[in-house]
């Protein structure tokens, strides 16, 4: 059997697992009434920086790599949904590949390293689709990514002339396929969760005011890498102190976490790592002293309560827009007890939070799907399982509006549960100006708290028969947090928050 692994102690991945996802599209796609059909992906091409020969590192495209699991660039795939039969198309390499690059890989030693049917050379892709797809249907892949709003585009060939073709029936099958993870999948994300629990526990430990935020970035890549061969990191570190918790996507190249930290502040760190293109996405909070402020505690609990909110109802069945919610109302609890909000007689908590009152001070959605990509497909497809009556449209409203997913829970789906709440002068303004939700905002208490970022705390959640298992392994309790960061065991000998389901904590 076949796989991939990256030596010493790292993770092996059986390449059966991607034949098991080509097996899935093709159930799936008989299910849609498509027989007889061939698939063709492209895979991702290498490409250069700028206008230099400096070639960028690979990474594979993600349709392509959870079909195939090829790690080079310039390869094609096709599969006969009738037969199931696979067969890879490789680039025709210059002998001079060898002097630069390093060996050339036979067709041959292809087919048996990626399991697949046959591996012809790329050049032959076009005869073989005349010969072997020109009596039935070739079915390329082109849809809308919800998420970043870009359309994916199926490739150009002279052959497709001569070929019957379809761009529509593809896109949404591969990405209601890659939203149910299977059992190798979810191990797989078991693992890159874990390890980035321990990689996050590693930078909790090394954290001292003085330091900048960018080199808790390079002790987390670091840690990662050197334990665990993830050499990709599934998206840009964001390593907030002080007020820059509050750059929902702060670590960009215009504010790349070159902040220093000092003792009085929170820390906001969103890293992941990525391995076999599977990537984890878990956020920390803490305070770099060590030690949390009565106010910090506050905070924290009540995005930490908000998560415990979100997980008492996280099973087969229930609506994630009704998750947000349940969010929401735990962090505006905390703000009325943090005297931040006041309540208004006749004005209920469920009242609060449809007229988008948490939507201030948690602007974006509770989580989203996770697998291949951090934020993964299929959240927004028509034919999916949504209590929303307008669904694949998007809802209106601060908070709702950003919500990366409207489905109904289903067993074997990959999310992310991260409530937070944030200081954002932008949002508390624009909230101070509005008759119905400046009425609930006491402006001098909220003043004391400008400045100060805010909190996240994010969990990589798989959805069960009867429930949901969680797959961060990181320290979240205050009590847990000061612990660690004063040098206590992790993972721990007992888990004192069993309500957060992180079974394998203790196996670790």
């Amino acid at each position: 059997m076949s796989a991939f692994t990256l030596g010493l102690n790292t993770y092996t991945v059986p390449f059966r697992m991607h034949s098991e996802n080509r097996e899935r599209v093709i159930a799936n796609l008989k299910a849609a009434g498509i027989s007889s059909a061939t698939v063709l992906l492209e895979g991702g091409k290498a490409s250069e920086r700028d206008d230099t020969d400096h070639e960028n590192l690979f990474r594979q495209e993600s349709y392509f790599h959870y079909l195939f699991g090829v790690r080079e660039p310039g390869f094609w795939g096709a599969i006969d949904v009738g037969t199931g039969r696979t067969v890879l198309f490789c680039p025709r390499l210059p002998e001079e590949y060898a002097v630069w690059m390093g060996k050339i890989s036979t067709p041959e030693e292809f087919k048996v390293k990626y399991e697949v049917d046959e591996v012809l050379f790329s050049d032959s892709l076009e005869g073989h689709l005349r010969s072997e797809a020109a009596s039935k249907p070739l079915l390329l892949n082109k849809g809308k990514n919800s998420d970043s709003g870009s359309t994916y585009e199926p490739p150009k060939l002279p052959a497709f002339a001569d070929l019957e073709t379809d761009e529509g029936k593809l896109f949404p099958v591969l990405c209601d396929s890659r939203v149910f993870k299977s059992p190798k999948e979810l191990d797989l994300m078991a693992h890159v969760s874990k390890l980035t629990s321990l990689s996050h526990v590693h930078v909790m430990r090394s954290v001292k005011p003085g330091m900048m935020e960018y080199q808790l970035e390079a002790n987390f890549s670091h840690y990662s890498y050197y334990n665990y061969g993830c050499r990709n990191m599934g998206y840009t570190a964001i390593c907030a102190c002080g007020p820059n918790p509050a750059v929902l996507h702060y670590g960009h190249a215009g504010a790349p976490n070159d902040r220093v930290i000092r003792e009085e502040d929170m820390l906001l760190l969103d890293m992941g790592a990525e391995y076999h293109c599977y990537g984890s996405d878990i956020t920390c909070s803490y305070p770099a002293s060590g030690k949390f402020t009565e106010r910090q505690a506050k905070v924290y609990e009540g995005v930490l309560n908000a998560q415990r909110a979100v997980f008492e109802i996280c099973r087969p069945g229930t609506s994630w827009v009704d998750c947000h919610k349940a969010a929401e109302k735990e962090v505006i609890k905390a703000l009325i007890g943090l005297k931040v909000l006041r309540e208004v007689e006749g004005v209920t908590l469920d009242d609060m939070v449809e007229m988008r009152l948490g939507g201030v001070f948690m602007p974006h959605g509770l989580g989203h799907h996770i697998g291949i990509d951090t934020h993964d497909v299929g959240g927004y497809l028509e034919g999916a399982k949504s209590k929303e009556k307008n669904y694949p449209n998007r809802l209106k409203g601060p908070g709702l509006k950003s919500l990366r997913n409207l489905r109904i829970l289903e067993e074997n789906q990959c999310l992310t549960v991260e409530p937070g709440c944030y200081f954002i002068d932008y949002t508390i303004d624009k909230a101070i100006e509005d008759d119905e939700l400046g009425k609930f905002i006491d402006v001098e208490v909220v003043a004391e708290f400008r400045g100060t970022g805010g909190v996240r705390l994010e969990d990589v959640i798989a959805i069960t028969a009867d429930g949901f298992v969680n797959y961060t392994l990181a320290p979240r309790g205050v009590e847990e947090v000061e612990a660690v960061m004063a040098g206590a065991k992790w993972p721990p000998t007992k888990d004192v928050h069993p309500e957060l389901m992180r079974k394998k904590l203790l196996t670790m």
